[in-house]
């Protein structure tokens, strides 16, 4: 095993800040243990840079502990080179108030330069033919003491980030995206971080939920509440106390006895002993209790949260999907990468006039407008115009239906336009 400082004293901590405090770039990564416990920790700070290649284990400090570091990670003359950095920042500020800033995201800028794979694994070997170990992936980082191969995993995750950036980079600037990727990193910088709250309907967004009866929906919400009073208790994520596909069998074909709810799917010896009687009184209080209302629908019906278009947005809609496809394939971006469909939704349905004004549209971020939004008025501008020469044809059927109508409705009526007395036909 490579030797790789263990730094888990306040001092220790202090006097690593002041060797980081003399880099110009540094590679961070860091550990949580979501996958084990109901509330994730921060269990292990990953640093390398020329000095050295350090893990630094937040669990073993005291309250503050990190401090030092928040003040290295938040100077800006440092570039802070992370991978998928997004969660990193959310456990990094939760956990000590530490904000980066001069972040460079080794993900994001491989998207913007069109690799077809993105994950710090396949940018390794693509970059420098060696193949990462993934046998980790699923440790439980909160556990002490490391073993050596945890130790390794780790640290590898740190230690080609800084020349990694340079590489691509350098790619960046060459292909004139450098200026996207910049954009991308001060909006992850700037970016808040709230405290993640439980959401007493998270059920309803539970994959075969929509399908379920008021009734049914009523037996879910008891079991969905009872699984997640039961993971606080046992401090395990939600679905590792039982899983979602169970909740919905349960709600579907709801059991009233132990021996019934043993025959479910998901339901083992140890989830029957533990919780069956939990299990089985959270059902009967949804059998029993009133039913559930009717959960609100989203405008358009998508179960997405998407703004209802007319016809003339649809058209739009469709005009700008069809030039993203075209822009994308001749950047050679993936075009969910380039513009993500709730995006062009939010276009088609603002129907912006300028790219000052697409800027100002939420989730459209400035750099784009800036390069592309001309390219997007002018789609639906096109669309527009299409819609007008369809509707020529349409104006001019109208316009023939309304003389053929007054024309019958003139066989009834007498010179002048009187109408003729009814005896008068005979």
């Amino acid at each position: 095993m490579s030797d790789y400082p263990f730094i888990d004293e306040p001092d220790a901590v202090a006097d690593l800040a002041r060797k980081l405090s003399r880099e110009k770039v540094i590679a961070v990564d860091t550990e949580a243990d979501s996958f084990f416990h109901y509330h994730d920790k921060l269990c292990l700070v990953q640093i390398s840079a020329r000095c050295g290649t350090f893990l630094v284990d937040p669990l073993a400090l005291p309250p503050g502990g990190l401090d030092p570091l928040g003040e290295v990670f938040a100077n800006p003359e440092i570039r802070k080179v992370l991978h998928a950095a997004e969660y990193d920042l959310y456990v990094l500020d939760r956990h000590s108030g530490i904000r980066v800033a001069n972040l460079f995201d080794t993900m994001i800028s491989a998207q913007l330069l069109g690799y077809p794979s993105v994950g710090l694994g396949a940018l390794v070997e693509r970059h420098f033919d060696v193949k990462l170990s993934k046998d980790q992936q699923r440790t439980d980082w909160s556990r002490r003491p490391l073993k050596p191969v945890q130790v390794e995993y780790a640290a590898a995750d740190v230690l080609y980030l800084v020349e990694l950036s340079r590489l691509v980079e350098k790619e960046l600037r060459a292909r004139k995206r450098l200026d996207w990727a910049r954009a991308e990193f001060a909006t992850l910088e700037a970016r808040s971080w709230p405290e993640r709250e439980f959401d007493e309907q998270g059920y309803l967004r539970i994959k075969g939920a929509s399908k379920l009866s008021p009734r049914a929906l009523a037996v879910l919400r008891e079991l969905f509440l009872m699984r997640d009073q039961r993971a606080r208790q046992l401090d395990k994520p939600p679905f590792k106390v039982l899983g979602t596909g169970t909740l919905i069998e349960l709600a579907q074909n709801p059991a009233r006895s132990r021996r019934t709810l043993a025959r479910r799917k998901g339901i083992t010896d140890l989830v029957l002993r533990r919780m069956g009687q939990e299990i089985i009184e959270a059902i009967v209080r949804g059998l029993e209790g009133p039913e559930h209302a009717t959960p609100a629908r989203t405008p358009s019906g998508s179960g997405n949260g998407r703004k209802r278009l007319d016809r003339n947005g649809e058209r739009r809609l469709a005009r700008l999907k069809k030039w993203r496809a075209t822009r994308a394939q001749e950047l050679e971006l993936d075009p969910g990468v380039f513009c993500a469909n709730a995006v062009l939704e939010t276009i088609a349905w603002g129907r912006p006039e300028s790219p000052e004004a697409l800027a100002e549209l939420p989730a459209v971020k400035g750099w784009w407008a800036r390069e592309f939004g001309g390219q997007a008025i002018e789609a639906m501008r096109e669309a527009e115009g299409e819609g007008d020469a369809e509707a020529q044809p349409e104006a001019k059927r109208a316009k023939r239906a309304r003389k053929r109508s007054r024309r019958r409705r003139g066989k009834g009526r007498g010179e002048g336009g009187s109408e003729v007395p009814a005896d008068a036909k005979r």
